[in-house]
């Protein structure tokens, strides 16, 4: 009885507790079927008292002539894109660094730790002047390019755990039958990374979604915003903001976050919980 108890209050306390971390979004989704006028004014009821869905299509005709629907096609294309080239510079460097003996190998992963711990505000100034010189504001090449060349160390860092976990017998037997470093990374290492993978694509596509400060910097027509700039032009402080509609792409745009979390969380866990782990 009295681990019946325990375990009752301890799970009230979690529910209790998650509901309060959660209430803001859900205060924002309910928000989105309210009248643009009384949001403020009813902000202490969560429960709309007429549902509208006129936010929804008033934010998805956007604006400037510009439908949201084109918001959402660039931030596809830039997270796709970028977390593709992640993912796939990440994996061959970190396969390089578990498995390759070279010299130099051990700094070159202390450097690797070191750039996880640099704020990204610290290289913002000359990476911004690096673009410029370059020609690449104003389009997507600072938004993706640099993501292919495995500059995120966190990703490197999990899926050198992840080889490091991988008996090195398997690398043996491939040499044995006539493969080079490059076809035992192909045929070997990548389906067994599958579950490092799909966790690095997930947390990728995530950051790469909600990236503002990049689309801020180096994104300069309106045409090629993304979610995360087009939903920050709702609110002008220039111009009367549109809550309701602000609202209601906010929560559009957490839809494929949500939806690549609900259907890969099996492969997010079985990554995470695999990780480090010794063969």
């Amino acid at each position: 009885m009295q681990v019946r108890i325990r375990k009752f209050f301890y799970h009230l306390f979690v529910f209790a507790f998650g509901l309060v971390m959660i209430y803001p979004l859900l205060w924002m989704i309910m928000s989105s079927f309210k009248e643009s006028n009384t949001i403020f004014t009813t902000a202490g009821t969560l429960i709309p008292e007429n549902f509208v869905l006129s936010n929804y299509s008033t934010g998805w005709k956007g604006f400037a002539k510009i439908s949201f629907a084109r918001f959402f096609n660039n931030s596809f294309f830039i997270s796709v894109t970028a977390t593709l080239g992640t993912v796939a510079s990440s994996s061959l460097v970190a396969f390089g660094l578990s498995r390759c003996r070279f010299r130099g190998r051990r700094l070159l992963f202390v450097a690797m730790l070191l750039s996880m711990m640099l704020p990204a505000q610290v290289m913002m100034i000359p990476q911004y002047i690096w673009y410029q010189r370059l020609g690449w504001v104003g389009s997507y090449l600072p938004l993706i390019v640099p993501y292919c060349f495995a500059i995120q160390g966190f990703f490197v860092y999990l899926m050198v755990n992840f080889i490091d976990g991988i008996p090195r017998e398997l690398d043996e037997a491939a040499k044995i039958d006539g493969c080079s470093y490059y076809s035992t990374y192909a045929r070997i290492m990548l389906p067994l990374m599958v579950p490092a993978i799909v966790t690095a694509c997930i947390f990728s596509f995530m950051w790469r979604w909600d990236d503002f400060l990049s689309a801020l910097l180096y994104v300069n027509r309106s045409e090629r915003n993304p979610v995360s700039m087009a939903l920050k032009l709702f609110s002008e402080p220039v111009a009367s903001s549109d809550y309701g509609a602000t609202f209601a792409m906010s929560a559009l745009s957490l839809l494929p976050a949500v939806a690549i979390f609900i259907f890969f969380q099996k492969y997010l866990v079985e990554g995470i919980s695999t990780t480090g782990l010794k063969g």
